[in-house]
């Protein structure tokens, strides 16, 4: 929080990586900066990058043109498994002093705001478990950067943070949703998966598959009736104009080009990029609820406003 801040102070433009900070508190700080600092004609952003994948830019268009009609159920999973090995170091990730809190904010927030933005819409409570599977581990040794590390040897600390959260919400609509994030999942390296189902149809993403997103007419006859692959490469997709001729695939790389774009975009018009600190405050408080949640064992909890 403190180096955003001190960025806003000084008059830059920022961009924050997400969760968009380890408290509510840091984050209501770092959203009325941010007011305040578009007076001035300086802007902040949010880093969540899944938003800038066209296929689930596309998505959040289809929903938008009422082509599922009103939503029933939105079902999203995020999993990975380096922490599988019991003798992987505690790293910052693993502290909460550090890191705010797990699997929870790391990979929770991107599937929260990935939500909200494919329904448009922001959820209203939660009902959620967690838990730490491994409450010790290996000090490293040295500095630890990225996702892997080297453990010292005997020395070991607590780990402070959740391993995994699994919850369920609701959104003013009625749609009830499901959340699943952890680094637990044996064999799945960044599988994230967002499925929406709606009165007239359903549409289903998947990061391993990022060039594509399925799609299910439920007005169709059923004779005919079925998911169909929208291979998300046309110029006229979201964000594709600027790119290769339609069939070559873009990568995770290209969200964050995208990101930026957006956000000089943002710079020369003068006006608020998304998602602004405001959206990242909201996030911040669905992760405080599903905490409390978590504390009470799965008590459903309204997020705060």
């Amino acid at each position: 929080a403190e180096i955003a801040l001190a960025a806003l102070a000084a008059g830059k433009h920022v961009l924050c990586e997400k969760p968009l900070a380890n408290t509510v508190e840091e984050a209501v700080a770092m959203a009325a900066a941010a007011e305040e600092a578009y007076g001035r004609g300086q802007l902040a952003m949010v880093g969540f990058n899944y938003r800038r994948v066209p296929a689930t830019a596309l998505a959040r268009n289809m929903v938008a043109e009422g082509r599922l009609g009103r939503l029933r159920h939105v079902r999203v999973t995020y999993l990975q498994d380096w922490l599988v090995d019991p003798a992987f170091p505690l790293t910052w990730r693993l502290r909460k002093e550090l890191a705010g809190s797990g699997a929870l904010g790391d990979l929770g927030a991107h599937i929260v705001d990935l939500a909200q933005y494919l329904t448009g819409e922001q959820l209203t409570g939660v009902s959620a478990l967690t838990e730490t599977f491994v409450r010790e581990r290996p000090l490293p040794d040295g500095a630890a950067q990225g996702l892997s590390a080297v453990s010292a040897e005997g020395a070991t600390g607590q780990v402070t943070v959740d391993d995994a959260a699994v919850f369920t919400g609701r959104f003013p609509s009625g749609a009830l949703a499901s959340f699943e994030a952890t680094r637990y999942a044996t064999g799945r390296k960044n599988a994230l998966r967002i499925e929406l189902n709606g009165e007239l149809g359903s549409i289903a993403f998947d990061l391993e598959r990022l060039n594509e997103l399925a799609y299910h007419d439920g007005t169709e006859p059923g004779a005919h009736a079925g998911f169909r692959r929208i291979l998300v490469t046309e110029p006229d997709h979201p964000y594709l104009d600027a790119w290769w001729p339609p069939g070559h695939g873009l990568g995770y790389e290209h969200t964050f080009v995208h990101q930026a774009r957006d956000l000089v975009h943002a710079v020369a018009e003068g006006r608020q990029p998304e998602p602004s600190f405001a959206d990242g405050l909201q996030v911040q408080r669905v992760l405080a609820a599903v905490e409390e949640s978590a504390e009470k064992n799965a008590v459903y909890t309204p997020i705060a406003v």
